[in-house]
């Protein structure tokens, strides 16, 4: 080991005493470096061979060659390069060589070993790379993705590109990212011929050797890659995502049409169908001859507009297909615009009519989800509007008797309006509810109770949801009590409540912290009474 080691030393001469002769380090760094070296190269050619030995090397070469550049450019020294760091970037391939040989598994130093490549422009071993790692890894689509791009926006070889797409796909024949980037990938290629073109015409020059078929112009590749992956993957998200890539190339305006047709004849009872269809009403250009809005009041009349259409679609699906699924995406849609800022007080009083309006009538056809519920009510809270919401919240609780999260709503809405039975409907919530969720109602009726009851009356809440709540959920319980002992009886109050508690499991590191900081301010207060 030791001949091997001092011949791959004596290997490294000539360029380090390049680097000495060109003036970019001294003799004493020479040394340094033959130093670290020696003790790299015996730390990778042990018995037992860690990969941390082998990152360590690569991490100090990659070191050296950047601290070479920075000295290059400090003295505008830039010869010789063939004999200095070509020399240590080769190195750097038989380390990660030997590396990734020995860790086939680690697809993380797979790719250093790619960026290395790249950075230091090593192309064509690139390609060499990618296709060792995929030898091994063939089963990760992303990977076959990157070494596709790599191929076509760095080597600007599409026919490489294609054929790691048509490989990959042998492998996953039903992976929607794959055929997206593939579909893609031929876009792109079709653009940069129809470029390519467009310069040839324009310089007038001889088109011999650009023998393109229109087909191909056209995007024909791309449009066979659409029809074969939506006859293997099925689902108006996919259709929609192909479409939503083909929209970002003007030239491919007929395939745009042929997908969105097909996504409306095919996927007419998929709620996402319809959405993204109303959705489009909000990108539809000005009709030819008509004049662009140029005030804010103009503007704000043709967004309305828009959103009118765009109501209409969907009240056209909630015809077609009256279920939650579309429901939830034309309120999602309503509460989107909603939140959206706008100068126009008509436009925004539109909106909230709309809104509400949506709510009123999915809740009457019980199409309302919890999470709606909720958005409702705090909709109705922001503006001031408790009756309504107070009822919206009664019904809610009514339908969903289980549900922890519009009790809370509900509550929250009775303590806002100061309903004098807030005590009563806790009691009824606990009633409906399973005790493992109903922490987060325990420590809103004890807040609740400091505001506007007795402490006797608080501490009594405390001990009831001690003795109602179990488990995990306890220790945030214990940690609010003793909190709010110390907030209202000082010390003495605290540690009685501390003992109360110390031997009910379980607790968390932070409750005995609190206690323990409690007796630091309780000493802190002594001593300096103590001093005055």
């Amino acid at each position: 080991m030791a001949e091997l080691i001092q011949e791959r030393i004596e290997d490294r001469i000539p360029e380090l005493e390049q680097l000495e002769r060109v003036g970019l380090f001294s003799r004493a760094e020479i040394k340094a470096i033959i130093k670290k070296a020696s003790d790299l190269e015996y730390k990778i050619h042990r018995r037992i061979l860690f990969k941390e030995d082998f990152i360590n090397y690569v991490q100090y070469e990659i070191n050296l060659l950047e601290l070479i550049q920075r000295r290059r450019a400090r003295i505008k020294y830039s010869f010789k390069k063939d004999e200095i760091e070509h020399s240590l970037v080769q190195r750097v391939h038989g380390i990660f060589g030997r590396a990734s040989a020995k860790w086939k598994d680690d697809v993380q130093l797979w790719l250093s070993y790619v960026v290395f490549c790249k950075k230091w422009g090593t192309k064509a071993q690139i390609s060499k790379v990618f296709s060792a790692m995929l030898a091994i890894h063939s089963n990760k689509p992303a990977l076959w993705i990157m070494a596709a791009k790599w191929e076509m926006e760095d080597r600007l070889s599409s026919e490489s590109a294609r054929q790691l797409f048509l490989r990959a796909l042998r492998f996953h024949p039903e992976c929607p990212k794959l055929y997206q980037e593939y579909f893609r990938m031929e876009l792109m290629h079709a653009e940069k011929l129809r470029k390519e073109k467009q310069e040839f015409e324009k310089a007038s020059m001889d088109m011999g050797n650009f023998d393109h078929p229109e087909e191909i112009l056209k995007g024909e590749l791309a449009r066979i890659i659409y029809k074969n992956s939506v006859s293997k993957i099925k689902g108006a998200e996919f259709h929609v995502s192909l479409l939503s890539i083909a929209q970002l190339f003007d030239f491919a305006k007929d395939l745009q049409k042929e997908i969105y047709d097909d996504l409306q004849a095919l996927y007419t009872d998929d709620p996402f169908t319809w959405d993204y269809v109303a959705r489009q009403e909000l990108k539809m250009e000005s009709q030819p001859g008509e004049e662009q809005p140029l005030t804010k009041q103009a503007r704000a009349v043709e967004v309305g507009r828009r959103e009118e259409r765009c109501c209409a679609v969907y009240e056209e699906a909630l015809k077609t297909l009256p279920t939650e699924a579309m429901w939830k995406c034309y309120i999602n849609f309503c509460l989107e615009r909603f939140s959206k800022k706008t100068s126009s007080v008509p436009l925004r009083g539109k909106r909230l009519e709309r809104t509400m309006l949506a709510f009123r009538k999915a809740h009457e056809l019980k199409f309302l989800s919890e999470v709606q519920y909720k958005q409702w009510i705090e909709l109705l809270l922001c503006h001031n509007f408790f009756t309504e919401a107070l009822q919206v919240a009664e019904a809610g609780t009514e339908l969903l008797k289980d549900s922890v999260t519009l009790w809370q709503m509900k509550l929250k809405v009775l303590i806002d309006s100061k309903s004098p039975d807030i005590a009563m409907l806790f009691e009824e919530a606990f009633a409906h509810l399973k005790p493992q969720v109903c922490l987060p109602l325990w420590i809103s009726w004890a807040e609740w109770s400091e505001g506007a009851k007795s402490q006797e009356d608080t501490e009594m809440i405390f001990k009831k949801a001690i003795l109602a709540v179990t488990g995990a959920n306890s220790i945030t319980l214990k940690e609010k009590y003793l909190d709010w002992a110390y907030r209202s009886g000082g010390y003495k109050k605290a540690r009685a409540v501390f003992k109360s508690l110390h031997e009910s499991r379980p607790f968390s590191v932070e409750f005995f912290r609190k206690m323990m900081q409690f007796e630091k301010e309780q000493i802190f207060g002594w001593i300096t009474s103590k001093k005055n």
